[in-house]
């Protein structure tokens, strides 16, 4: 949570057009400044171990959280995009718009798809060659 208050704290814009000589920075210290600021993380839970531990049950809570958080959206997400998807499959099928999405199977095929084509009597030149056969 600090850290996401320390970015929102930097990107806010500052409170009027004042600048000083001595706020003037390179690039190399603020690079320095930042490598440091990295090394010195690295070495965090060396320094405090019982603070690394709390820390990072606390991050663990927190990427539960936000899973469950997701899968919450995705699910309010799936049902909403999902319900209009499905009225539209049941309105050119010709079913009820209304009917639940959960039963519904992905076959397209109607029973008459399903029949196998009328081929009509074979013609003695066509039974002839399949006897030969």
């Amino acid at each position: 949570m600090m850290f996401w208050l320390t970015v929102v704290l930097i990107l806010l814009p500052s409170g009027g057009s004042q600048t000083s000589s001595n706020a003037a920075v390179s690039a190399g210290d603020a690079f320095s400044a930042a490598k440091a600021t990295v090394d010195d993380a690295r070495s965090f839970c060396n320094r405090q171990p019982d603070a690394c531990i709390v820390g990072s049950q606390a991050a663990l809570v927190l990427g539960h959280r936000a899973q469950a958080g997701a899968k919450m959206l995705y699910e309010y997400l799936n049902e909403y995009w999902g319900a209009a998807q499905s009225d539209a499959v049941n309105a050119v099928r010709g079913k009820s718009a209304g009917q639940s999405s959960s039963g519904i199977s992905r076959d397209t095929l109607i029973p008459a798809d399903r029949l196998v084509a009328w081929r009509g009597p074979r013609s003695q030149k066509e039974a002839r060659l399949g006897r030969s056969q």
